[in-house]
């Protein structure tokens, strides 16, 4: 029988048999209880009452009747105290409501009687039973005691989830609530009623009590042993103890005295709350905040890699023409030693390190940056007065225009920004020898953007002067680090949501520096609907951790096997196809890096193998050729390809992506066979 029919059942006998029901009751309470002198009538009375009270319970509030009825029961008891009944009379008085119940439900249905019915009027009675003797006993208390009474009331002791412990002045511990063994794990009958000094201590012995730290909990760190000793109250401390079935429980604890009229201490009340949940996820808060400080190394980490990868190729150039100059200058000197000879080499050892001097400028760690809400007139004047002097010193003064169109504010750090100001105002004046004037323009580029135009009268740029402005490795710029210079600065500007760019004036005389950044309002739009964009993400691949790494160069695979490794990637070499499938079986990879040719077959050719066996690798080929023309069937099998040389850092993104992130950022979608295949597509 479902309890909902249990309950059902027991709710039409009472409906129905309610005066019979309270006869029987009183006559068998009578029975027992031959030697009290009282009416029938205020025998039956408060009989009837109790029976009409479940009568109503079980047909409203039929799920909350094993909680709710007790409640009603409980002023039952105070009032038998004073019709002089004893505790024991109490009980018999209950247990004859229980066999009047079984009874007159088996004979109205036959002589049945479910078992579920039989246990759930079991139940409801001894519920009943057990509030109406915790009211008689409140009533039956001593002065001694009295405290103790106005410190918990029934109700809470036995169904709340927050133990409660009573200690008198002496340190002893007078009452315990049953959720304070089950909370610690240990019977506390035989704490009640002697010293905590004496009798705790084996306790917190037995479940292993130690602060959050690691340091073992004493009886004098109990909360109500520190409450009675510095006469206030004690807040917040926290116990962790070993539960018997296995784990660790922590434990919240506070105490608050009680005190007499006349200002005497009375005792202590001290509560005792599970607070395991919440531990376990403060800790995994931390967890989570330190593993995200860790990602954001790796991240700047990997954005100065790339930011080196962007300089490699102009790097490798430079580097191989000056190692180029000094292996015909050591030819040299080898048939003929001349001092001019070692003056060449000299120079061009300087002329490397000036490049590896850039290079290292150009990775140098920047402070970190506080952004805020920056007005950019603001930011303009605080650099023009920076600029001031310099601007108006020596035989060429530069004279400042200054047009301020009160455009708004824009989020940015405002003193990188500030320097950004000033960088491009001297640019622009080195680009003046003669003088003359800067026209400086502040205004709003439709409604989500902010622009500052610094136009000089310096000569025109060549259209491949233009090209190569921000080309941190161009000697040819007018000054050593002017391209360098203005290569970071336009990474500033982009970190910022913006752009950086070089045009020359539309009057033909003169070039000009354009800034263009969000201004606060679209900015905080954009910011929002990335949130939800993340919230509402795709799916992200696992941390890819075995990789394979297929080539007949082994020099150049076991190089990349090394430098993965170095990542901390579990790395396997594969010099053929035949030898990669063979590794393919034997252990599970989550990625494989392809050379696109290769003697025996290509890469291509063996990513199809690859996909059929396990779809969900992570699979990429690794060329130094150009795979435009490449059909969309071929380009389909991969989700990457990486152009010798081959950019770690990117690769390792590549390793660690989402499955939308691969596809949007690799050349895996295809491309019509003969159209032009973006760059970054390729090289990823």
């Amino acid at each position: 029988m479902k309890p909902n029919e249990t309950i059902e059942a027991l709710a039409g006998l009472v409906q129905e048999e309610r005066e019979r029901l309270a006869r029987l009751w009183a006559k068998r309470l009578r029975e027992e209880l031959y030697e009290l002198d009282l009416p029938g009538r205020d025998l039956r009375a408060p009989l009837r009452r109790l029976l009409d009270e479940l009568a109503r319970l079980l047909t409203d509030r039929p799920d909350d009747v094993l909680r709710l009825w007790p409640e009603v029961v409980r002023p039952h008891g105070a009032f038998r105290y004073d019709q002089r009944f004893e505790p024991e009379d109490l009980v018999r008085e209950f247990k004859a409501l229980e066999e009047v119940l079984l009874r007159v439900y088996s004979r109205r249905h036959g002589g049945e009687l479910e078992p579920e019915v039989a246990e759930f009027i079991t139940e409801l009675v001894g519920e009943a039973n057990a509030s109406a003797q915790a009211s008689y006993a409140r009533v039956l208390r001593t002065e001694e005691v009295r405290f103790r009474e106005a410190a918990v009331m029934e109700s809470i002791l036995y169904h709340m989830d927050v133990g409660i412990v009573l200690a008198e002045e002496d340190g002893s511990v007078s009452f315990a609530t049953p959720p304070v063994s089950r909370l610690i794990g240990v019977p506390m009958r035989s704490v009640v009623g002697a010293r905590a000094v004496t009798s705790l201590a084996p306790v917190l012995a037995q479940v292993h009590a130690h602060h959050p730290s690691g340091d073992p909990f004493r009886v004098t760190d109990m909360p109500f042993m520190r409450a009675i000793k510095e006469r206030a109250p004690v807040r917040g401390v926290m116990m962790v103890v070993e539960r018997p079935g296995g784990g660790e429980a922590s434990l919240e604890m506070s105490a608050t005295p009680i005190w007499e009229e006349g200002g005497e201490l009375a005792g202590v009340i001290q509560t005792i709350t599970d607070r395991t949940e919440a531990a376990t996820k403060t800790k995994e808060l931390v967890s989570a905040h330190d593993e995200l400080r860790r990602l954001q190394g790796r991240l700047l980490q990997r954005t100065r890699a790339q930011a080196l990868g962007q300089l490699a190729s102009g790097a490798a150039h430079a580097l191989n023409n000056s190692l180029n100059v000094l292996r015909l200058r050591i030819t040299l000197l080898r048939r003929e030693f001349k001092p001019e000879h070692l003056d060449a080499l000299d120079r061009t050892v300087g002329q490397i390190g000036d490049l590896v001097a850039r290079l290292q400028e150009f990775n140098v760690q920047r402070t970190e940056e506080v952004l805020t809400e920056v007005p950019l007139d603001t930011v303009v004047r605080e650099a023009l007065e920076l600029t001031r002097g310099e601007m108006e010193r020596g035989a060429h003064p530069v004279v400042v225009d200054l047009h301020l169109g009160a455009p708004g504010a824009v989020r940015a750090d405002a003193g990188f920004l500030r320097e950004l100001v000033v960088s491009l105002l001297l640019a622009a004046k080195d680009r003046m020898e003669q003088g003359g004037r800067l026209d400086l323009t502040t205004q709003a580029d439709g409604t989500d953007w902010i622009s500052l135009r610094i136009q000089d009268e310096g000569p025109p740029y060549a259209v491949e002067e233009l090209s190569r402005m921000f080309d941190p490795l161009n000697r040819d710029a007018a000054a050593p680090q002017a391209a360098l210079q203005l290569a970071v600065l336009r990474a500033q500007v982009q970190r910022w949501g913006g752009e950086l760019t070089v045009e020359n004036a539309q009057s033909g005389k003169g070039g000009a520096f354009v800034v263009r950044l969000p201004r606060v309002r679209a900015v905080q739009e954009l910011e929002a609907a990335q949130a939800e964009a993340h919230l509402t993400g795709p799916r992200r691949f696992q941390q890819t951790r075995r990789v394979l790494v297929v080539d007949d160069d082994m020099d150049n695979a076991r190089m990349l096997a090394e430098v993965l490794g170095d990542e901390g990637y579990d790395v396997q070499v594969a010099q053929s196809a035949e030898v990669a499938l063979q590794l393919w079986e034997r252990r599970r990879y989550d990625a494989a890096l392809l050379d696109a040719l290769m003697p025996d077959t290509s890469g291509w050719e063996l990513a199809r193998e690859l996909r059929k066996r396990t779809p969900q690798a992570l699979l990429a080929i690794v060329t130094g050729m150009d795979v435009r023309g490449q059909n969309r069937a071929s380009l389909a099998l991969v989700d990457a390809v990486f152009r010798k040389p081959i950019d770690v850092g990117a690769l390792d993104e590549f390793l660690t992506q989402s499955a939308a992130h691969s596809f949007e950022s690799s050349p895996a979608a295809p491309e019509p066979e003969g159209e032009k295949v973006g760059t970054d597509e390729l090289t990823h």
